[in-house]
């Protein structure tokens, strides 16, 4: 269920903050930034799902997600290909954020 959670959060804040990239540097309509500010309300209302014992707990596990799915949507929508540095940090980031989430706790 959390990496549920987190990869919606991450589509909804990229989702959110590329919509104003696009108002300011792409020249698009500001009619962008409505539904840039409605994903970004989203990403924030999907965080609070997270099942953590403290915030900021989750937002640190979701920093690792937030950083695969940035590299993604560079792929995906942007049309740039990931290079090798990219996805070895994506996976080093994964890797941080299964051990701040999976780790035994006391």
């Amino acid at each position: 269920m959390s990496m549920l959670v987190y990869v919606a959060a991450a589509l909804a804040e990229i989702a959110g903050c590329f919509s104003f990239w696009a108002w300011l540097r792409m020249a698009r309509s500001p009619l962008w930034l409505l539904p840039g500010m409605g994903a970004l309300a989203l990403f924030a209302y999907l965080l609070t799902l997270a099942p953590s014992d403290a915030a900021g707990r989750a937002y640190a596990a979701y920093g690792g997600v937030y950083i695969v799915a940035s590299i993604l949507w560079l792929w995906a929508v942007e049309g740039a290909r990931p290079d090798r540095w990219d996805l070895a940090g994506g996976a080093i980031c994964l890797a941080g954020a299964a051990l701040i989430l999976l780790g035994p706790r006391a």
